[in-house]
């Protein structure tokens, strides 16, 4: 039996291949869905990555609400709807839960922050900072989610935080998710950030051709392609651009 960390809110996602399943079909024939049969998740942060179109978008979704969020983004207590995009990957994965119950838990998806901050104006809920979720940058309202309303004690799925935040606030990203680390809260992230992959405690999973494997971060293509990018800038560049 595998030994449970304390502080393990999700343990692992089996994927259930029962009626409604066909692996010819979107989203059950991406190459990251298809041979999955159980993901097991790190006790303190799981990264998802790969190439624009692999699924990881598709697969943290089809987790964030097999756990019971919002398909938009927000908490459990979440409800709104503006478009019903998310595929029915969801109804075939079941949670393997550890004893410990998560007080606190969030979705946020980089495209629909503005959604959720209409929602929270709408329902007048209180603990996300004292300014307006609307009234800041896209970077600043999702820095002001991590620092308010992500209390610790929690599970956090976020899907592509980096596409509100600038290299310097990703820095910042991970000062504020070790903090929350500390206070006994478990992450799963789909991202294409260098920097926040470079989190030191962590398991990292490729979605490829080959299906969803795990990776060492030095092994990843956004590591190995902005490492070589900075270190031979004029030559790639010169690559790139050259005329045929």
């Amino acid at each position: 039996m595998r030994a449970v960390d304390a502080r393990h809110y999700w343990i692992s996602a089996r994927f259930e291949r029962r009626e409604g399943w066909d692996a010819e079909v979107y989203p059950f024939n991406l190459p990251a869905v298809r041979y999955l049969e159980e993901l097991v998740f790190h006790p303190k942060v799981t990264f998802l990555v790969g190439e624009n179109g692999a699924g990881k978008s598709t697969l943290i979704e089809a987790l964030a609400v097999a756990w019971g969020f919002n398909a938009e983004g927000g908490s459990q207590n979440f409800g709104f709807a503006t478009r019903a995009s998310h595929s029915e990957l969801h109804r075939f994965v079941r949670p393997v839960r550890s004893a410990r119950r998560a007080k606190d838990g969030f979705f946020l998806r980089a495209e629909s922050l503005f959604n959720v901050a209409t929602q929270v104006e709408s329902l007048g809920v209180s603990g996300y900072g004292p300014r307006s979720l609307h009234e800041q940058s896209h970077g600043e309202s999702f820095l002001a989610l991590m620092d308010h309303r992500f209390r610790g004690d929690g599970l956090y799925i976020l899907d592509e935080p980096e596409a509100a935040l600038s290299p310097n606030r990703q820095l910042s990203f991970l000062v504020r998710m070790h903090e929350l680390i500390g206070q006994r809260s478990q992450f799963i992230i789909a991202t294409h950030s260098p920097i926040i992959l470079g989190y030191p405690d962590a398991w990292i999973y490729q979605a490829s051709a080959d299906g969803l494997t795990r990776i060492d971060y030095e092994d990843t293509d956004h590591f190995q392609v902005a490492r070589s990018f900075l270190n031979h800038r004029q030559t790639m560049l010169e690559t790139l651009l050259a005329e045929d």
